[in-house]
Formats: structure tokens, sequence, C-alpha cells
């Protein structure tokens, strides 16, 4: 393979959400060279699409509802909605690193929205909340508000970004250590990005799914890289499911328009055709109950409707006027309008769609993996944040936190010398992998291994990946995409074929039970030797930080 260009740099960052440019930002403060790697526009990551806001206990002003709020209370919320899989002393430590986190993105231009009675920022709850104590901007703008603030810091302090370049594959050191990255332009020519360090915040899995909230760069292309560097992954059979995405026909397929919990927040209940609440008597936090429980309520609803024909629920939020929603919730109102709805007048079509992967790869909090000079932070990280079901909008704040920790553990790792060198001989080697036919493998596992799983559908989606996958080198960023997802799929349905329980987001039929006694543990995978998914001891998932 001849490489067509070089650069060096202390830390690659790939990724341009919040996580991977906060960590950006601050590695820079702290004197390091830094280079962005990003397979799209700048603009173009996962947060941005962000509606509901940032779940934060700040200590100013606050309304009754919100002054009897604590950290506390925000980690035990989190805790519940993990089913028993979150890491405690994780959930805390990021929880608690909340409000400075929230207040440096703040003093770097960020605008929440203030409270209509002046009394500080505006609050809101969301499913699984016990409390008002999620801040917003924009009214359902909070993401597009946050990348805007800093990728604003990134350009104005020099911040070098690479567009359009997608990671193959990381340069090792003899020793293994990683020295950078293979990565391909938009037209196949390869280059090499040498450095001792690579931070990785590519964001999730959607895309693994017919209907999802994420964007179409969202295919799990950090993981597959990690995952064949010798990187342990954990807890992929834990994807969340939003329960209300707008609902735009059978044949709809990509990024579907999100419905923010938050309208729900303010009061909007979930209907069947014909007009019967879908969470009364299901969960004492009815519309507001945790989304793997509203989602599941969904699903077993339309299943149950006469002849099995329902594809859709409603978000009836007629109770707002309509000059009130639009204020409120000007993107949804938007997104709404456009399919042909006027929320105040009628309620919103609604369905389930991917939006969250709780899982990832086993890191620390502060991105340290098992592969030195590898971090991983974001939704791509498995911290024991999120557990077997992310609390809402705890994303954009784990991204904030562990962006700024993972900078900092960085060049602390580089000052003690802990890490391999860029200027070491390496071999730079395109990769063939297994690569999948989209279309079939987003059909087979949005059939298979969605919200409903059982044996028999996880063997048949098992099956299907492996006939219509061909082993090809990763010649082209599409390429590189669809083996991503291609290897992505087995971990998932490895690990969810082996998890015979219900818990969190991951719903067996043929297992309806949640089974402390064998499973309130987490399922650790890698690679072989012959780069097959396997799952691991228990054990790997100590000792990474």
């Amino acid at each position: 393979m001849t490489v067509r260009w070089e650069a060096d740099a202390d830390v690659l960052v790939v990724g341009t959400g919040v996580a991977g440019l906060t960590a950006a930002l601050h590695a820079r403060r702290l004197g390091l060279r830094v280079l962005v790697v990003t397979k799209g526009a700048a603009e173009d990551g996962n947060t941005r699409w962000a509606q509901g806001g940032v779940a934060v206990v700040l200590a100013e002003p606050a309304s009754s509802a919100a002054a009897v709020d604590s950290v506390d209370r925000h980690v035990a919320d989190t805790l519940a909605a993990g089913a028993g899989l979150c890491d405690e002393s994780a959930v805390g430590g990021i929880v608690g690193a909340g409000p400075t986190a929230v207040t440096e993105l703040i003093d770097l231009g960020a605008r929440f929205d203030a409270a209509a009675d002046g009394g500080g920022l505006a609050r809101t709850r969301e499913g699984g909340h016990s409390a008002y104590r999620v801040i917003h901007a924009g009214g359902d703008a909070t993401g597009a508000e946050v990348s805007r603030a800093l990728l604003a810091a990134a350009r104005d302090g020099g911040l070098a970004v690479l567009e359009r370049h997608v990671a193959v594959e990381t340069l090792r050191t003899p020793a293994g250590a990683v020295a950078g990255l293979l990565v391909l332009d938009p037209d196949g020519s390869p280059g090499l990005l040498r450095a001792p360090a690579v931070v990785l915040a590519t964001g999730g899995i959607g895309q693994l799914y017919q209907a999802t909230s994420n964007p179409d760069g969202a295919t799990g292309d950090g993981l597959a890289l990690a995952l064949r560097a010798g990187a342990v992954v954990s807890d992929l059979e834990f994807v969340q499911f939003h329960p209300t995405v707008l609902y735009s026909g059978p044949a709809s397929r990509g990024r579907r328009p999100l419905i923010t919990e938050a309208v729900r927040g303010e009061g909007a209940v979930l209907i069947d055709a014909a007009g019967d609440r879908v969470m009364a008597g299901v969960h004492p936090m009815a519309d507001l109950a945790p989304r793997d429980v509203v989602s599941a309520a969904i699903t077993r609803r339309l299943t149950e409707a006469p002849g099995g024909v329902d594809d859709h629920v409603y978000l009836d939020a007629t109770h707002l006027s309509g000059p009130a929603f639009r204020r409120r919730f000007p993107t949804v109102f938007a997104a709404a309008r456009a399919a042909g709805v006027d929320p105040a007048v009628a309620p919103i079509p609604v369905a389930p769609a991917a939006h969250f992967s709780c899982g990832g790869i086993v890191a620390s909090t502060e991105g340290r993996t098992g592969v030195v000079g590898l971090y991983a932070v974001g939704e791509l990280a498995r911290t024991g944040l999120h557990g077997a079901n992310r609390l809402a909008s705890n994303s954009l704040l784990e991204g904030l936190v562990t962006g700024r920790a993972v900078a900092e553990a960085v060049a602390a790792d580089l000052a003690a010398c802990l890490l391999g060198g860029p200027t070491e001989s390496v071999d730079a080697v395109l990769p063939a992998e297994a690569v999948a036919d989209r279309p079939v493998l987003q059909r087979v596992m949005s059939r298979h291994a969605a919200i409903g799983r059982d044996a028999a559908g996880l063997a048949t989606a098992t099956a299907a990946l492996d006939d219509c996958s061909v082993v090809r080198p990763l010649r082209t960023p599409e390429l590189v995409a669809d083996a991503a997802l291609a290897l992505v799929a087995r971990l998932l349905l490895l690990a969810a074929s082996s998890r015979t329980e219900t818990r969190g987001c991951h719903v067996r039929h043929d297992h309806p039970g949640r089974d402390d006694r064998h499973w309130r543990r987490s399922l650790p995978a890698r690679l072989d030797v012959a780069g097959q998914p396997i799952l691991v001891d228990p054990i790997s998932l100590k000792g990474v930080a």
C-alpha cells in the first residue's frame, strides 16, 4: 500500500461530538499538539441532534420544584434506570463533576434557556428523573447549541480539524502500543497520522437499524477499530430505543426526527389509535417512566392491536396552545408541521427507534482502555454510567465530564512516559474485513435484535448476517462503515443471545424475567486471534483504569 501523506501530533481525537471536542479543547489548553479527525464535516457530529438537554444539579437559584434536588438524587435516578448494571463509582464521579463541566461550557459561550421568573436557568423533567434538573437551550435544540459553542471555541482557538477522513486502523508499535492511525480521504487515498495517543469519540451505532434518531455517520466505526486493536467491549446488547420518534410511514428508513422526552415532561401523554392511554397502570411514573419501560409498553400495545396492524401510537400534546408549543419546542413543531401534523390540534404519530448504545469499549471514566495509547469517551465508551439503560439527558453530561477527564489522562500518561512513540517504526496495512449488505443487515437487526428478542430470531439474524457478508479490503469510506456495522452486529448478537433474561433495554420474549442471581453482571467480549467475536471472563472489566 502506498501512503500518500503523513502528519504528526501528540494526540489524535476522532469525532466532533461533545466528548471529542471537549477532549480536544482541553488537551489544547494543556499544551498538547492536537489533531481532530472526522469522517464528515466538523458540524456532522451526533451531538447537534440532541434535543432534551443536560441533566445536571446546579447550585444556582432554582424554582421550588428544582430546589429540592441533589447530586445524590441524580445518582439514585441513574442507578435505578441502569437496572443493576451501573458502576456506582463511575455514576457518582460523573454526576458529581457535572456542575463544573456545565459551568465551563457556559464560560465557553453556550447559552441555556433562562427560567421565566428570572430565577436562573429553566429546568424541565424527563423520563426516569425524580426532579426538574434538565437544563436546555433553544427550547428543544440543546445539542445544536452545545455543538455551536464547542465548534466556535475550536475555531477561535485554531484547533486543527481534518474533515472527511475516516479512521481505518490503528498504527501499533512492536510492543503493541498505539502509534497513530491509518486514514482514508473521500477518494480512498490513504494517509498516516502519527501520535502516541488516540482518543475515540465516534458516537453510536444507530445505523444498525432501519429506523433511528442517529445521523448517517453512526455506523460504529470507532468500536470496530478498537476491537481490531485488541480492546474489550461490553454491554452492547443494551441498545436504547427512544419511545417517541416521528412516525412517517412504514417505508421510511434512516434517521427520523426525534420528539424529545421533554414534551412528555410538559404534560403530553401517549395514546393508541383508540385514544386510550398507553402508559396507564404500566409504571408509577406513567408517561415519564424510563425509556426502556415506555418503548416496551408501546411495542406491547402495538402487538395487541386488533389484527396486529398498528405500527405506531400518538403523542397527545394538544393541552399546550399552538404558540406555547412552538415557543418551547420549535424543532419538534417544525418537524411535525413538515409531516403535515399541527401538534396544537392533533396528536403526533410516533414509534420507537434506535437511539443510544448503552455499552461500548470498556473504559475508565478518564477514557483509558486496555490498549496502551487508546482512549474512548462518549457514547462508544462503556464507563459504567449507563448500565442496562441510560437515564435521559445523561449523555451530554457524560461527554462534557469524560471529555475533560480524558485530556488530563492523556497529558498525565505522556508526561509519565507510559505511551508508545509516533517515531517508532510501524507497519501500515489496509485491513480486509467481512462487509455485510447494509439493507439486509438493517432489516434482520430491526426484525430480530431490536426491542423484543428471542433465541430463534437472534440465531436467524446471525445466519443472515453470515450469508450476506463478503471479506473485502477496506479501500473506501463506505466499505469501512459497512464492515464496522457487520462486526458490531456480530458482537451485539453474541451478547444478546447469551443474556437469557430481560433487563433494561434488553427484552427477551423467551426469558421475560429479570434474573439478578445469574445476570447482574456485564458480558465483556473481544476478538480472538482469528478475528471472531468471543465472550471473555468478566474479570476483564476490572483494572482497566
